[in-house]
């Protein structure tokens, strides 16, 4: 299958994205989810190093461009309904803009209330 073919085949939304997951392929934490439109994929596919569709600056982002913190894709997989993608990567530094290894650094308890269950990085793995 060419990039085309598979980049055809994907299920964009209304906005013409789809989510990815992003996870670690060490030990499986989900890192981060994000959103990729269909040159994001591309870029994606072609560089190695994850690309995404940012919704609220309307432009591209790769990972670790400004911080350092990035993220090299090891794996990617495509759900049943081809509407997201599943993107394995090794992780360099924190995932999460507030400096945290992951962006699910907070639990939510049944009454609602959130819970900080993660230190910030200090440094750079």
């Amino acid at each position: 299958m060419s990039i085309e073919t598979f980049l055809d085949s994907l299920k964009y939304d209304a906005n013409g994205l789809v989510a990815a997951i992003v996870q670690d392929i060490e030990n499986d934490e989900v890192l981060m989810v994000a959103w990729m439109d269909r040159e994001a994929v591309r870029r994606t596919l072609e560089s190695g190093r994850t690309c995404f569709w940012s919704r609220s600056r309307q432009t591209y982002w790769v990972k670790g461009e400004t911080s350092g913190n990035t993220q090299q894709v090891k794996a990617i997989y495509v759900d049943c309904d081809k509407d997201a993608l599943l993107i394995k990567v090794e992780q360099r530094g924190a995932a999460c803009h507030e400096g945290y290894r992951s962006c699910f650094f907070r639990q939510v308890g049944p009454d609602g209330d959130e819970n900080v269950v993660a230190d910030k990085l200090t440094e750079a793995y």
